[in-house]
């Protein structure tokens, strides 16, 4: 089953995220002079190989690291130029990241992970969204006591439950089975259309990518438009 898209973004949307010049190298050059707009209901997707530097772009834009060129605009804010604090404000209320791998807190429960992140944000639980990613019976057990599956969709429920307006996914689904992370993105994507947000999405799979309103591929340090 297609994963459902949007039915076209106006070019008159609100601008969420701006990306102008960016470059970064490591050993090596990894990207240099990328530009990149997403406006508000915006789905984007980028896909390369390993090494390309997809999830060091993702950091770069989701305030993790400082380019070594360029700037970066997330809801009218040159976050760069930001005070530690007020990067730390957007963190908390305004993005969420979802890591390949999950991150949770392994001595707690599964609620008391998604707890912690609805404190933080000062929202409340989403018990609709545990249903929506078939979690609820679980949430009771410890981490540990979870399969991979089921851990990475409580991490997906702790980044959503703080009802984020900028999502940035790297490759949120590397671990699920084909119908889960249908589902999951599913559940990412009606996320975003509720909240008028965008998702910064960095995958392998060409067919989730294909869902997006855009597909970029970064290759031979340059972000080049697919579709």
């Amino acid at each position: 089953m297609p994963l459902s898209t949007t039915a076209g973004v106006s070019p008159d949307a609100p601008v969420l995220l701006r990306a102008e010049k960016l470059s970064h190298a490591f050993d090596y050059p990894l990207f240099e002079n990328i530009d990149l707009t997403i406006r508000e209901n915006e789905k984007v997707a980028v896909i390369g190989v390993s090494g390309s530097g997809k999830s060091t772009l993702l950091h770069i834009l989701a305030t993790l690291l400082k380019p070594q060129h360029g700037r970066v605009e997330l809801l009218g804010s040159d976050v760069y130029t930001l005070t530690p604090k007020q990067q730390l404000a957007i963190r908390r209320y305004e993005i969420g990241i979802i890591f390949q791998f999950h991150y949770l807190f392994k001595g707690m429960s599964a609620a008391e992970n998604v707890e912690i992140a609805t404190l933080l944000s000062e929202t409340e639980p989403d018990e609709a969204l545990l249903r929506r990613l078939g979690i609820e019976s679980v949430m009771h057990q410890r981490v540990t006591e979870l399969s991979g599956g089921q851990q990475q969709r409580v991490s997906i429920a702790r980044v959503l439950s703080k009802n984020p307006r900028l999502i940035f996914a790297d490759e949120p689904t590397g671990n699920l089975d084909d119908e889960t992370a249908h589902t999951v993105m599913e559940t990412v994507f009606e996320h975003i259309e509720k909240v008028e947000g965008a998702l910064f999405l960095v995958t392998h799979d060409e067919r989730i990518a294909d869902s997006c309103d855009r597909v970029y591929r970064l290759e031979h340090a340059r972000l080049e438009r697919v579709r």
